[in-house]
């Protein structure tokens, strides 16, 4: 849409007629001789002056108006865009380690390792926080920052799709992915900190251990949701037959309920997709997204254009023939 933001100076369109009209036209007084004190001696009588071409006056005319139009200073003003009022830091730390491989969950009515589910699932979750900067980092024998904390939504999501098992080690880092959250959080606003961990396991590797990773989380008022993944019960064929373990069996349920309580969070068990899923919703009604009704518009200035056209006519007048440069080099 176009709009001017100093439309007051429309007011001096008018400005070269209203001269016209209320100053003296000039006189130029043909046959008139410039008298000398001595007799005998006299200047020839001064030509008349030519009028103006009417085109010349046209486009005197039309560069004032352009002149007037830059003065007024035109704005493009482009379509409103939702921006952040306020929003979260939320860190998402991933198990990458080798159990996450075992078949227990489903998508789609089929079978498929848990870090599969994981990445459908959570890159709607993420989709989702629009208006909050979102980083990833995937654990296993060490902990890894892949994508720092961002506005840009979609390259999250792509990173974690992109993401295999075993990237980070084939071990489970629980402390040093939270020791790292840490690190990455802790200049942040408080109050906005979060951390989302999945894992189905027990801490195995790492130079932190949990309870120091706790004690860390809460001194920098760091909120941790913790995720338990993994189903408990499946079945597994063999030469012998049949029978029904649990693939669950290591994943340390306290530690993550006591790390989630102490910083203010809380923990969840997800045994199959749809418990994921929930789980996800029912964060983004713990931790809602930013409000997002604040819009801003883009704004274009154009002054630049009737500027250049004034000049592109005021040189175009100059060119014209009889033009008083063009009788000055005559």
């Amino acid at each position: 849409m176009l709009e001017l933001a100093w439309p007051w100076f429309l007011a001096l369109l008018p400005l070269p007629l209203a001269a016209a009209w209320l100053l003296p036209p000039s006189r130029s007084e043909v046959g008139a001789a410039l008298r000398m004190p001595h007799p005998g001696l006299a200047l020839p009588a001064a030509a008349q002056a030519s009028p103006v071409p009417p085109l010349r006056r046209m486009l005197a005319l039309l560069a004032w108006c352009l002149l007037v139009a830059a003065a007024s200073r035109p704005l493009w003003l482009g379509p409103p865009a939702d921006v952040p009022r306020s929003g979260r830091d939320l860190l998402l730390a991933v198990d990458t380690s080798g159990s996450m491989s075992i078949e227990d969950m489903q998508l789609g009515g089929m079978a498929v390792p848990r870090f599969t589910a994981i990445q459908a699932i959570a890159s709607d979750f993420v989709e989702r926080r629009a208006g909050d900067r979102v980083g990833l980092i995937l654990f296993g024998t060490r902990a890894y920052l892949l994508v720092p904390l961002t506005f840009d939504l979609g390259t999250v999501g792509r990173q974690l799709e992109e993401s295999t098992i075993g990237l980070a080690g084939r071990e489970t880092a629980i402390g040093d992915a939270v020791g790292l959250a840490v690190k990455r959080l802790r200049e942040r606003p408080a109050g906005q900190r979060v951390l989302v961990l999945l894992t189905d396991g027990v801490n195995t590797s790492g130079e932190l251990e949990p309870d120091q990773a706790i004690a860390l989380a809460e001194a920098n008022q760091v909120r941790i949701y913790t995720i338990g993944i993994g189903a408990d019960a499946l079945r597994i064929n063999s030469l012998f037959g049949s029978r029904m373990v649990n693939p669950s069996a290591d994943l340390d349920e306290a530690m993550l309920t006591a790390m989630a309580e102490a910083t203010g969070g809380r923990y969840f068990r997800a045994r199959n997709s749809e418990e994921l899923a929930d789980i996800y919703r029912s964060i983004d009604r713990l931790e809602p997204a930013a409000d997002t009704s604040q819009s801003l518009r883009p704004v274009d200035e154009l002054y630049w254009l009737p500027l250049a056209a004034a000049l592109g006519v005021a040189t175009l007048a100059l060119l014209l023939p009889g033009g008083a440069w063009r009788r000055s080099l005559a």
